[in-house]
């Protein structure tokens, strides 16, 4: 818990050598900061911790504790379905949702109450839950189904997910929830009986109320004993599930109540089964509970989800990508400097007859002077382009710092696609800056037809995605997924659409149509130069400038992808956050260097081209979907679920190729701008 923290100012006279040396000790000062800030980052990275501002729950001996239900999920289909879709017990007051934000029902979470009740450390044997009705015949298909497809049961404790071992050769495998059941010899059975263990810490009280001053003078002050405070308390720091398939006497259980105690012992053996199911057939459901007190204190109860297998690849991984793509990147850089201050100082070092000399006869970049400002083909679309990137680019910044620094922890659910909601709406303010700025400067100064693009850049990315989600919310409706968007929810987006970022666009846009636009620092010709005859097609080079931007990002991309279509957990934001701020750089300068080397052979068609050259990263993580598709999710069954797959990636492609090629046109138009102002010709 965070403790208050009071400090108390001490003055003395500074003497004159000080008073010389504060500005120097202030930036020393600053440096550790950023360095200590950036250390925090990278050691988040690795190790999981909880969301600032939450608090552990104590629960005394004998406090009633509840299971919550998810919904069924299964790498097969990746289409949720709803717990109680299936012939399981339901509690007595009834189903009732629980409070679940919007990122929750985005991501198709269901979160519902359960029957199963424990009691702080009390531990149980034998419990029974219900007896199911006989299975009807679509009950009996819908089941087999669902065991067929590997569905998995999600429960969750104290905000904690099931968490169930299974050892293979010399090591332990981790699984969030349990599987429906399981087909052995074309004989259906299912895991009938629950046998839960619980992990619980002693609850600590803070002997520290406040901490006064800093350094050698940290002062510490007791806590005054509160009423009550000596009972004994614990906090849930682990939940484990084991399944068994127990073969009950359905005889044996009629007139028994709901918690009542099985009349004979049950052993739960999860590697053996027993239980088949049939049409025709009630099926009985059992649990026992067992607590276990256990070190794991509450702050380090979510690293049995974090630390998942292969934690040494994943940082081996990353580093050695980091430092590759760094070292190429730097000397993309330091070619590109020298190359182009070569051509600058040769130019400015000669007198003025040389310099008109050499005007007769320029050649490469210069002879484009007259036209290398001129409009590009659809400029509106380029600033609508433009503006939308600055806005997914935004978001995708504050959203993984914010995460990175631990206030978008897994332990919230939701809160990352809620937060991406919210970043973004906000930052439509910057995207109708943006593309109206741009617009105005493609056009000189002229404001006519900013209003239209500002509502363009409002409307555009969102219509797109709009479009692409509701044909696949079609196909979740028709397989009658919990996935699936509910209409209220709709209404609830389109209003979020229309009355918040639609109209910070337009406010971003009046803002942007008052500021003053960029001036080109060389006239336009009115007749445009003829570009000579390539020996290559330049659109080829800009498709394969991709390459390289792919190659900082593709590692991380696995573990991304893995989270979310093989139900990992991802919590290595600070890594991604590297790794972003270095794709950005490599996509700067992608661009830069390919701009440089259309305007050296004469073509000065550098608009378009500067935005698809670091763009064209999209179509290689494209491709790389369909690969992962292929070989990673073999078993993605259905053609529902194959497009549901391809509809997502396209969403998240479009996004990218937004932001990083908006990257890659606005460090090429400042390089544009900067070049032709350095050296004067006319």
């Amino acid at each position: 818990m965070p403790s208050n923290t009071f400090s108390t100012p001490i003055f003395f006279p500074l003497s004159s050598d000080l008073m010389q040396n504060r500005p120097k000790m202030e930036s020393f000062h600053r440096f550790r900061l950023w360095v200590f800030v950036f250390l925090c980052l990278m050691f988040q990275s690795g190790n999981g911790f909880y969301l600032p501002g939450s608090y552990p729950h104590k629960y005394g001996i004998g406090d009633e504790l509840s299971v919550k239900v998810n919904s069924l999920t299964s790498i097969e289909t990746e289409m949720p379905f709803s717990y109680y879709s299936l012939p399981f017990c339901k509690p007595e007051g009834g189903v009732k949702d629980s409070a679940e934000n919007l990122g929750e029902l985005l991501m198709g979470d269901r979160i519902e109450n359960s029957p199963y009740k424990f009691k702080m450390y009390t531990n149980e044997s034998e419990i029974f839950l219900c007896q199911v009705e006989k299975l009807s015949d679509d009950e009996f298909k819908i089941l087999k189904k669902r065991i067929d497809e590997m569905y998995q049961v999600n429960l969750i404790l104290d905000n904690l997910p099931a968490i169930r071992f299974t050892k293979k050769v010399e090591y332990f495998l981790r699984w969030t929830g349990y599987p429906v059941g399981i087909k052995i010899q074309d004989v259906y059975y299912m895991f009938n009986h629950l046998r839960f263990n619980v992990l619980v810490h002693k609850y600590e009280e803070t002997n520290v109320a406040r901490v006064m001053g800093t350094g050698d003078a940290t002062e510490m002050i007791p806590t005054i004993g509160k009423e009550g405070s000596d009972k004994p308390g614990y906090m849930v720091v682990g939940f484990e599930v084991i399944p068994c398939s127990i073969m009950h006497n359905a005889d044996s259980v009629k007139g028994l109540k709901m918690y009542n105690k099985y009349p004979s012992p049950i052993r739960c053996d999860p590697s053996t089964v027993a239980m088949p199911i049939k049409e025709g057939q009630p099926l009985t459901f059992t649990y026992e509970i067992t607590f276990e007190e256990s070190d794991i204190k509450w702050p380090s109860r979510w690293d049995a989800y974090l630390k998942m297998e292969g934690a040494k690849v994943h940082w081996f991984s990353i580093l050695n990508s980091l430092m590759v793509i760094t070292f190429l990147a730097g000397i993309v850089l330091v070619i590109f400097l020298r190359t182009v201050r070569r051509d600058l100082t040769r130019y400015e070092e000669l007198d003025k007859e040389a310099q008109a000399q050499m005007n007769e006869e320029l050649s490469g970049w210069k002879l484009v002077v007259g036209d290398v400002f001129r409009a590009p083909s659809n400029p509106a679309l380029l600033c609508i382009m433009v503006g939308d990137g600055v806005q997914i680019l935004g978001m995708a910044v504050v959203t993984i710092l914010f995460a990175a620094l631990g206030f978008m922890s897994p332990a919230s659910r939701g809160t990352l696609i809620t937060g991406m909601l919210f970043f973004y709406m906000i930052l439509g303010v910057a995207a109708g800056y943006v593309a109206v700025r741009l617009w105005r400067t493609i056009g000189c100064g002229d404001q006519k037809g900013w209003s239209s693009v500002a509502w363009k850049a409002a409307c555009f990315f969102p219509g797109i995605a709009f479009l692409i989600l509701t044909t696949l919310n079609f196909l979740l409706w028709g397989s009658h997924s919990t996935g699936a968007i509910p209409f209220s929810l709709f209404v609830i987006l389109i209003l979020l659409w229309f009355c918040i970022s639609v109209p910070l666009t337009l406010i971003g846009g009046l803002f942007g149509a008052r500021a003053p636009h960029v001036e080109y620092p060389v006239r336009t010709n009115q007749i445009p130069r003829e570009i000579p005859q390539q020996r290559y097609p330049s659109w080829l080079l800009v498709l394969g400038a991709g390459t390289l931007p792919f190659g900082t990002l593709f590692i991380e991309l696995f573990f991304i992808m893995s989270s979310i279509w093989m139900g990992r957990v991802y919590y290595v934001f600070g890594f991604l956050l590297v790794v972003m701020i270095l794709l950005v750089v490599v996509c700067a300068e992608v661009s830069l260097v390919l701009t440089y080397m259309h305007l050296c052979v004469e073509d000065w068609r550098w608009w378009w081209k500067s935005f698809f050259a670091s763009g064209s990263v999209a179509i290689y993580i494209f491709l790389y979907s369909i690969n992962y598709l292929v070989f990673d999710l073999k078993n993605l069954s259905g053609p529902v679920s194959a497009t549901l797959y391809l509809g997502y990636s396209l969403f998240m492609v479009l996004a990218i190729m937004l932001a990083t090629g908006t990257v890659g046109f606005l460090s090429s138009f400042w390089f544009v701008y900067y070049l032709f102002s350095s050296v004067k010709l006319d």
